[in-house]
């Protein structure tokens, strides 16, 4: 005899939210009573599964791995390329292609972000990218209906969302917007949590935020992104660090790099201006878990990245600039061309990080305001 939906559930929450306090994302005993109360099956009756083949199979609640799959600590995709009717086209077909545009996060990232607020009882909370309604769950449960605010640009991505929220008893203000813009009906807040990535922080959220309050995003960057938390000054501008964890999020949709296909095109296909070996490891570049990483999306900034068949890594920036890396195990062969020679840029970028004792992401500062965004070391500085 199958043990009943809400006993399963219930032993699968509370073994995710003991995973999250083991590995140290949760330590507020108010954001893991929310992990543990809080359905997220209620907020996924369906979602994209990647097949081997990269396309996206479609899961629902008649599956019988669904519930197992819902409280893994994995980003569910549910939404592609912005068309709801991908769905409709999964069922039919077994799987489509597409680009994800929606989902439920990572719930160690929800939770490090969550707790990276700071929030306090009777505060109010902007979340930037409404997705499933999970995550304003989460801050209703420890705030209040009354103190959340969730604007997304997509309004059936939102309605599905208002009508998930309503199903667990919770009622946020709910509003369809540009996120890049905040919400200011609703403003001050005491923070702002942004669930998708921005290239720029918008200056709109520090001016919607009280002096002294907290935002906190990622940034969308294909090398070097990450989470960051910003204190605001009330007027439009922010100071704060590049915390430890990382984070990597869709971007907001106005930020999307709508380009960066069409490089990494152009980094696979054309010809070679310039070949040479290399004895830097291309995975220290790109590899999120590599230490030199974030300071290698400081030397590349706006810099693509593509993978290719045979241990290939592709590099291209909007000035045509572009690199091809081929993995060997007594150096890399690396092909270049474009203006500039993009790979002798991280090879000194990677003698600069040597020399400055090998700084991690969380030794950053980082500042943002109308004139501007900056990472800061010390002296020295980088753009956003």
């Amino acid at each position: 005899m199958h043990e009943p939906l809400d006993l399963q559930a219930a032993a699968l929450r509370h073994a995710l939210t003991d995973t999250l306090l083991t590995e140290g994302a949760l330590r507020d005993a108010r954001w893991s009573q929310a992990f543990r109360d809080v359905d997220r099956h209620a907020f996924l009756p369906r979602f994209f599964r990647q097949l081997t083949d990269g396309t996206w199979g479609p899961v629902d609640s008649d599956d019988p791995d669904w519930l197992s799959m819902v409280y893994r600590d994995r980003v569910c995709v549910t939404q592609l390329d912005g068309d709801d009717d991908a769905w409709r086209r999964a069922l039919g077909d077994g799987a489509v292609h597409g680009v994800p545009t929606c989902s439920s996060s990572m719930p160690t990232i929800m939770a490090i972000m969550l707790e990276a607020l700071d929030v306090r009882r009777g505060q109010s909370v902007l979340e930037i990218g409404a997705g499933t309604g999970y995550n304003a769950a989460l801050l209703c449960h420890v705030l209040g209906d009354e103190h959340v605010t969730t604007v997304d640009v997509d309004p059936g991505v939102l309605e599905r969302a208002r009508g998930h929220l309503a199903a667990v008893g919770c009622h946020p203000t709910c509003a369809v917007g540009d996120g890049e813009l905040g919400w200011p009906e609703r403003a001050p807040y005491d923070r702002v949590l942004c669930t998708c990535a921005v290239s720029r922080v918008p200056t709109a959220w520090f001016a919607q935020t009280k002096p002294g309050g907290v935002v906190v995003t990622t940034l969308n960057r294909s090398i070097g992104a990450g989470l960051v938390r910003f204190v605001s000054d009330g007027q439009g501008r922010g100071e704060g660090r590049v915390l430890a964890e990382d984070g990597r999020f869709m971007p907001l949709r106005a930020h999307a790099q709508s380009w960066a296909n069409d490089l990494l095109a152009l980094a696979r296909t054309a010809r070679s201006e310039e070949r040479a070996r290399t004895a830097l490891d291309p995975t220290l570049v790109v590899d999120p878990r590599s230490p030199f990483e974030f300071f290698a999306g400081l030397v590349l900034p706006d810099v693509v990245v593509g993978h290719g068949e045979r241990d290939r890594v592709h590099l291209a920036h909007p000035d045509g600039s572009w690199v091809r890396v081929r993995r060997r195990d007594k150096g890399s062969r690396v092909d270049q061309g474009g203006p500039r020679r993009l790979w002798w840029e991280v090879e000194e970028g990677y003698r600069q990080w040597l020399r400055l004792g090998r700084p991690r992401r969380d030794r950053f500062s980082v500042t943002a305001g109308p004139e501007g965004q900056r990472f800061h070391l010390g002296d020295l500085d980088w753009p956003v």
